[in-house]
């Protein structure tokens, strides 16, 4: 009886504190604004015509545009017949411990990264 009451006492007590902490709501705060519509259309339009001052180019200045040294036909036609290759999956980990089929040799071209 007497351990039935102190739990009871016990859960009051929290539910008393919970209630103590709740917050009061204070409605919609009203806007304050010391500039004008006009001043503040002029800032949007002015802010709508600079650059982003939060894109990733912005402080590097890294020119965006790369140069290709083919053709786009070129770099398609090798591209497709790469894609078409029996062997365009081949993993050497997948022969370990043995030798590479010859059938399976890949002889592509070395390309050089860009940035290099």
């Amino acid at each position: 009886m007497k351990t039935s009451k102190i739990i009871a006492a016990a859960a009051l007590t929290i539910l008393a504190a919970a209630g103590a902490q709740a917050e009061t709501y204070e409605g919609v705060h009203a806007p304050v604004s010391a500039n004008s519509r006009a001043e503040v259309n002029a800032q949007a339009v002015v802010a709508a015509r600079s650059e982003n001052p939060y894109a990733d180019a912005v402080s590097s200045r890294v020119a965006p545009a790369l140069t290709a040294s083919a053709d786009r036909a070129t770099i398609r036609a090798q591209a497709v017949a790469t894609a078409h290759e029996a062997n365009q999956n081949l993993d050497r980990k997948a022969f370990v411990n043995s030798v590479i089929p010859s059938q399976y040799k890949i002889a592509r071209p070395v390309t050089q990264q860009a940035g290099l």
